[in-house]
């Protein structure tokens, strides 16, 4: 027994951390987001056997996909930056409103029921996932990118849908930059730019809004960060962000684009799920 569980249970729940932080990692890297539309199924039914209170387990969960997505989103966006995809400033744009959206975002949902946000998600993955696989160029709104004022905007959105459901914007971004024209490369480059900060600012907001029920949570949590899971899952995830930069660059425009909607559209899948 360790912690009052069987060593069977607690090795089959690390190996299964261990087995989301690869798919989080390539995913990272193939499609310029930080994994948590993996993490956060993963992590739910974890602390679910480690008996989490359900009014705050998926605020836990959220938290914790922040923390371990942070590395990965990084070596991501240097792998990115290094083939000379990024689009510096739509990052440099985005950066303020985004962190701004987070921190609204880490509040809301520390209160908010889960459903909602659940809700939300499955609606507009569904939006982007035909867009991506049946829409093609018809969606698009334009072939430049907008003034600064709507482009803040976007940044915004994209930091407080990514603090409401942990993950690290790419969804969004993604959606919004290849919507003007941008290649699908360069859109994953640039979300994963954008990840950086939302990561880091979120994470460090649900460790503040976890920390008055700390009594309530698993040993080695940071607020709504459980430690264990970061330090298990990051490392992984980290490693093999390498093999999804690869594959993004190496793929044509529109593989990677199917292979985008076919990912969003079972994430919607795994959200509708959870809340029949």
């Amino acid at each position: 027994m360790i912690m009052g569980y069987p060593i069977s249970e607690i090795v089959w729940l690390v190996l299964l951390i261990l087995a989301g932080g690869v798919v989080t990692g390539i995913l990272a890297g193939l499609f310029g987001i930080g994994g948590g539309g993996v993490i956060v199924p993963v992590l739910y039914e974890v602390f679910g056997l480690l008996h989490v209170p359900d009014a705050l387990r998926m605020q836990l969960c959220i938290g914790t996909s922040l923390a371990i997505i942070v590395p990965t989103t990084l070596r991501s966006y240097i792998g990115h930056k290094r083939k000379g995809a990024v689009i510096p400033d739509v990052v440099r744009i985005w950066t303020l409103p985004a962190i701004v959206g987070v921190v609204i975002g880490s509040v809301t949902a520390a209160y908010a029921p889960g459903a909602v946000f659940k809700i939300a998600f499955v609606v507009f993955t569904a939006f982007i996932s035909t867009k991506m696989l049946f829409a093609g160029d018809r969606w698009n709104l334009s072939d430049r990118l907008p003034g600064r004022a709507l482009m803040a905007v976007y940044g915004f959105i994209t930091g407080l849908f990514s603090s409401l459901v942990g993950v690290s914007g790419g969804a969004v971004s993604n959606a919004v930059l290849t919507m003007y024209g941008q290649p699908m490369q360069r859109a994953v480059a640039t979300s994963a730019g954008i990840g950086v900060p939302i990561t880091i600012v979120g994470a460090t907001g649900y460790a503040i809004a976890g920390w008055p029920h700390i009594q309530q949570l698993p040993p080695l949590s940071l607020g709504f960060v459980s430690v264990l899971g970061f330090l298990l899952m990051a490392p992984v995830s980290s490693f093999t962000t390498g093999y999804g930069v690869r594959l993004a660059h190496w793929l044509p425009r529109r593989g990677l684009e199917i292979g985008f909607g076919i990912f969003l559209m079972l994430v919607s899948l795994r959200f509708i799920v959870s809340l029949i």
